[in-house]
């Protein structure tokens, strides 16, 4: 008698489990996050997580950089005294000497020492409207970091895939990326420091 009790008490246990368990199922709730990840990921399709709505108002252009393709801000549109050659008139080589203020008064170059680099170590002396590289190449002003690649090549690789920089929108794709020049001042691209935005008040004072 007490081992069909025992029996009984097993069987009752089993359906109760099992009646648990099809509520829980239907209620969406799980015993485990990887069942939750199966049952979820069923009806994924791969794109229903986007970040088209947070870059969908933005001037972006798409590039493809050491086999990666992703958005970058469309710059000359955005730099103020572009073009370039609504000003300069004549070629560079040919305004050096002349005697009046220089336009880009405000403008002190900080990247390198002025036996490594200058002006035109970076803008092109036949095309001012455009950058070059050190073999002669044109680069256009909207892909500045091929300029930017040629000394700083592993941060351009990073970059590239997505490791250094800045997203915009989100995580999400279709990826947007800021570009060099978006974070960097390219004629003094060290990042300034800068306080945290919490700091000791005591420290403050012993400072003052």
């Amino acid at each position: 008698m007490v081992h069909y009790k025992k029996h009984i008490y097993l069987l009752l246990s089993f359906l109760i489990a099992i009646n648990s368990i099809a509520c829980k199922e239907e209620h969406h709730e799980y015993h485990t996050i990887r069942d939750k990840i199966e049952d979820l990921s069923k009806s994924y399709d791969g794109n229903s997580i986007t970040s088209e709505k947070y870059i969908k108002n933005l001037d972006l252009i798409e590039v493809t950089e050491n086999g990666h393709t992703f958005l970058i801000p469309e710059r000359k549109g955005k730099i103020e005294l572009y073009a370039c050659t609504e000003c300069h008139t004549k070629p560079l080589e040919k305004m050096k000497g002349v005697d009046y203020q220089k336009a880009h008064w405000n403008i002190k170059l900080q990247h390198a020492n002025e036996n490594t680099m200058n002006c035109t170590t970076c803008h092109n002396k036949e095309d001012i409207n455009s950058l070059t590289s050190f073999t002669g190449k044109k680069i256009d002003l909207n892909n500045s970091y091929n300029l930017c690649s040629q000394c700083h090549n592993q941060q351009y690789k990073d970059w590239a895939g997505g490791a250094h920089g800045k997203r915009i929108g989100s995580w999400a794709p279709p990826r947007a990326s800021m570009t060099c020049v978006n974070c960097h001042n390219p004629h003094n691209p060290k990042i300034p420091s800068k306080w945290p935005a919490r700091y000791n008040t005591q420290k403050v004072k012993e400072r003052n």
